[in-house]
């Protein structure tokens, strides 16, 4: 059984002083409450980070509509270490601004682009705490709004028709080879859903092609494998993981052993490492065939988080492990309208394909 979200219409506008309304592109938090299709009014409060939040009265956010305006931080090499700081803001915001009586919370979005798409995302409602709705805007649009609160008083007007429907029952969906030697499993996997405003092509249908790749090129070259290969599509990564425990749920049921499992949900771009979270003397032999990937553009192996839908597996010891793909562009079109098929290279997805190919290959001679 999985969560239920649906976004329905919505509008975010804004006006300063005497003028008039200024509709402004918005698009609410993933599992967010909306505001029943009727207008919510209020003054935004601005603040840029929690810090600065938890240094407010009640008295002063009560009411008002707060604004998190949080910068993407540019400086960091690697884009996932920004996203990690930022995302706090769309998973708690909400919460924290309702437990100083807000009436709703606007984030500026998790991304890297210089453009004003908003960039949607679940957040999470703490228990026991009243849910107020989350939206988020782009940063072009995030700019602006900053720069008028510097000046004056903005009031902004949030119309949206989202919330919770009833769980319902969802699938994952698996394939395997069942291996020639032994019945132990390696798993290659991506996940199935996407949010709802783009077509979900690197966030992940990407990974659920390379993974479909790997059954399909053992196939088509006669490969004997020793252990079973199994691709598992996962269900409701997005806002749940409800596919990821079920599957440990089925796991510890049927003691079925587990060498090794590896996902590929960072977007489709030419590949570049391999994340590895795993003992070390199994990192060791991974990066003991580097120069077996180098011909490819791999050459990080470090330890570091594999994914989400295969994490839970990580309660009964198996080694995880995640494809690496160049993470420079991922931010700009993360859960946005821009995710859509025309944004995939079909050699860099193909690339990656590979790769996870040649590992899964490799773990299933040597382990």
């Amino acid at each position: 059984m999985v969560p239920v979200w649906v976004r329905g219409k919505e509008s975010l506008h804004i006006k300063t002083g005497n003028g008039g309304w200024k509709s402004v592109k918005m698009l609410s938090l993933g599992n967010s409450e909306g505001t029943g299709g009727k207008d919510l009014t209020a003054e935004i409060l601005m603040v840029n980070t929690f810090d600065e939040f938890k240094k407010l009265s009640e008295n002063q956010v009560k009411g008002k509509i707060v604004f998190f305006n949080f910068e993407w931080r540019h400086d960091y090499v690697e884009p996932f270490k920004a996203y990690g700081e930022a995302g706090i803001y769309r998973r708690s915001a909400a919460s924290e601004v309702a437990k100083k009586s807000g009436k709703a919370a606007i984030i500026r979005s998790l991304s890297s682009a210089f453009d004003d798409e908003p960039h949607t995302g679940s957040l999470r409602y703490e228990d026991n705490v009243v849910k107020v709705p989350a939206a988020a805007i782009g940063n072009h649009s995030a700019d602006e709004l900053a720069k008028l609160l510097k000046s004056q008083k903005v009031t902004a007007k949030l119309n949206s028709n989202c919330g919770m429907k009833a769980d319902k029952l969802s699938y994952s969906v698996i394939g395997e080879i069942t291996g020639k030697k032994d019945n132990s499993v390696i798993i290659a996997a991506g996940h199935l859903d996407s949010w709802d405003v783009g077509e979900g092509a690197h966030d992940d249908g990407s990974g659920i092609v390379q993974s479909i790749e790997v059954l399909r090129t053992f196939k088509r070259l006669g490969i004997q494998n020793n252990h079973t290969i199994r691709v598992i599509c996962y269900a409701n990564e997005e806002n749940g993981v409800k596919g990821g425990y079920k599957y440990l749920e089925e796991v510890k049921k049927s003691g079925e052993k587990h060498l090794f499992a590896i996902e590929s949900d960072a977007g489709g771009f030419s590949p570049r490492g391999i994340a590895m979270d795993m003992p070390q003397d199994k990192i060791n032999q991974i990066k003991a065939w580097s120069n077996l990937f180098l011909p490819y553009g791999i050459y990080d192996f470090e330890k570091r988080h594999s994914g989400v839908d295969i994490g839970p597996l990580k309660q009964i010891g198996v080694p995880l492990a995640g494809l690496f793909p160049d993470p420079q562009r991922y931010f700009d079109i993360h859960h946005t309208h821009e995710d859509t098929l025309d944004k995939v290279n079909r050699r860099e997805l193909l690339m990656g394909a590979t790769v996870l190919t040649q590992l899964v290959y490799m773990i299933d001679k040597n382990w």
